[in-house]
């Protein structure tokens, strides 16, 4: 068998057998992983290619090679998960960078980082004054957590006590200037609906590049043509205006009447309305 036959059928064997091998064991995203993880990458890698190109002659010899680098990091992962000693020398441990909204020179010196650079992973996390940090601190991965002063922590609806509606994830119906029936029938839509909101949109299903549908059925388009302008949903916010102007045209029906009766039946109406409007406003003001 000629040579580069031979090494395109060992990279494709090794190919198939790492991948599984790291089904297995399991898989991080780059930047979750830590130093020893980097070194593992490194060393499979190498060993991957010295047995593909044949430069390892014995293929048993190789996998056990690979195996060991594969498995010594799942033995690792469990003595960290039992000891945190363990854990901390092989990923290290935290180091606090900002504490009460005071630096930590030390720390920063000793991470081997300096002020620009603090600055530069602060700015990454959307802080810009550093007087706005109430606390800080450095992973082991290297990514700098912050925590801004109360003061500056933007209000959640929460803490306003509003009742906001539940997140649910837009379906797709539009792709490629192709219709997705399946996410339409999720959304429990017809082709006939969607057909309609292009219509009033002005465009064509070929000219869409994304289109989506979100829980409370507004349909956004993304189309090819970026020079065309296309008008934002109105229906909730046209909604929201009529109840609005139902509720406020009730109140001046009760304030007009003088029929005791009927002022009454007008302000229980209206008090009925505005309370529907206080559920509504989530979902429909947002």
């Amino acid at each position: 068998m000629p040579d580069w036959i031979t090494i395109i059928v060992r990279s494709l064997l090794m190919y198939c057998i790492v991948v599984f091998l790291l089904r297995v064991v399991g898989r991080k995203q780059t930047s979750q992983m830590t130093f020893s993880d980097f070194v593992v990458g490194i060393a499979i890698g190498a060993i991957v290619a010295l047995i593909s190109l044949g430069i390892i002659d014995n293929l048993a010899y190789g996998l056990i090679g690979l195996a060991v680098w594969l498995l010594f990091p799942v033995l690792t992962n469990y003595l960290a998960l039992k000891s945190k000693a363990f854990h901390d020398l092989l990923y290290g441990r935290q180091t606090v960078l900002i504490q009460q909204g005071k630096v930590m020179e030390d720390n920063v010196k000793q991470m081997k980082m300096t002020g620009e650079e603090l600055l530069a992973q602060l700015r990454r996390k959307n802080v810009f004054n550093i007087a706005d940090v109430e606390f800080a601190l450095m992973e082991a991965s290297g990514d700098v957590s912050v925590l801004l002063k109360p003061e500056k922590t933007p209000i959640t609806p929460k803490q306003m006590e509003w009742q906001v509606a539940q997140a649910a994830n837009p379906q797709t119906v539009i792709l490629d200037g192709n219709i997705i029936d399946e996410s339409l029938r999720n959304q429990g839509l017809t082709r006939n609906w969607l057909s309609t909101e292009l219509e009033k949109a002005g465009v064509t299903v070929e000219n869409v590049f994304i289109g989506q549908v979100d829980a409370s059925g507004d349909l956004y388009l993304d189309l090819f043509d970026d020079a065309i302008q296309l008008p934002k949903p109105t229906t909730k916010a046209l909604l929201y205006a009529t109840l609005k102007k139902c509720e406020a045209d009730l109140e001046s029906y009760a304030l007009a009447t003088k029929d005791q009766i009927a002022r009454k039946n007008y302000q229980e109406a209206a008090d009925q309305l505005l309370q529907l409007l206080e559920e509504l406003r989530p979902i429909l003001k947002r």
